[in-house]
């Protein structure tokens, strides 16, 4: 038996669920989103300039666009671009449609690039990573979001979106391409990325939107994620470049 392929054409039907839907997975990386955004803008500097790789409807590219960044923004989803065109309120962020392992700018052109839920989504995760390092400013930071491979975060990720929440698209996530802390930390470590921060990230499970979630298979804009010291499932931090370029170009 073939392997599952992941779905990512889905994103192209998404169209105003980006920003609205309650009852479609995309209203959880909403909520990760909200929980997520404030934490990298407080660990860049100021004015930094930004690439996000697999931006969707511009969740990340947009929060920093109004806390002062200049953002750059490439996804291959040409009608997720429309969407995060359509609601950048500072009509600064540069939207591209581009491809994450072969990236349109020069090298050493951003202080910080993130690659936030992408990572579990393409089939080799080395040539993102290795294209944006080359991207990078010596000493630029490398924002990241994936998931762990392990029996707790098979029944989350895949079977709990699934089982508790609407119009779940199959495929949303395929088990073999989520990645053990330890296999991403090698992969950085090869492009010349040093993990400076790991964190997980989980379900608040302690709130009223949480339990009305399990019994309605909604997602409430009050549904909120919460940090942990686990990376049992969906875990989070960024990496630094070094000074010299010791990417392994073969």
């Amino acid at each position: 038996m073939s392997p599952k392929k992941i779905n990512n054409e889905f994103y192209d039907t998404l169209h105003e669920k980006w920003v609205e839907a309650e009852d479609h997975p995309i209203a959880l990386l909403r909520a990760e989103n909200r929980t997520r955004n404030p934490w990298i803008h407080k660990n860049i500097p100021a004015n930094s300039s930004i690439l996000d790789i697999g931006c969707g409807g511009g969740f990340l590219t947009n929060y920093l666009a109004q806390n002062g960044h200049s953002v750059h923004g490439i996804d291959l989803s040409a009608q997720s671009l429309e969407v995060a065109k359509k609601t950048d309120s500072t009509n600064s962020v540069t939207y591209l449609q581009a491809n994450a392992t072969s990236l349109p700018f020069a090298d050493n052109s951003f202080d910080v690039v993130s690659a936030m839920d992408i990572l579990e989504h393409i089939e080799n995760p080395e040539s993102l990573i290795s294209e944006a390092s080359r991207v990078l400013k010596p000493n630029g930071l490398f924002f990241f979001h994936t998931f762990n491979r392990n029996f707790f975060s098979y029944l989350l990720a895949i079977k709990g979106i699934g089982w508790f929440v609407k119009n779940s698209p199959p495929d949303l996530h395929v088990y073999p391409l989520f990645i053990k802390p330890k296999e991403l930390q090698d992969l950085l470590t090869k492009h010349n990325l040093t993990i400076h921060t790991q964190l997980g990230l989980k379900p608040d499970i302690f709130t009223f939107s949480f339990w009305k979630m399990i019994f309605t298979r909604t997602v409430s804009e009050k549904f909120s994620f919460t940090f942990t010291p686990s990376l049992t499932t969906g875990y989070l931090g960024y990496a630094k470049k070094g000074e010299i370029d010791g990417r392994n170009k073969t």
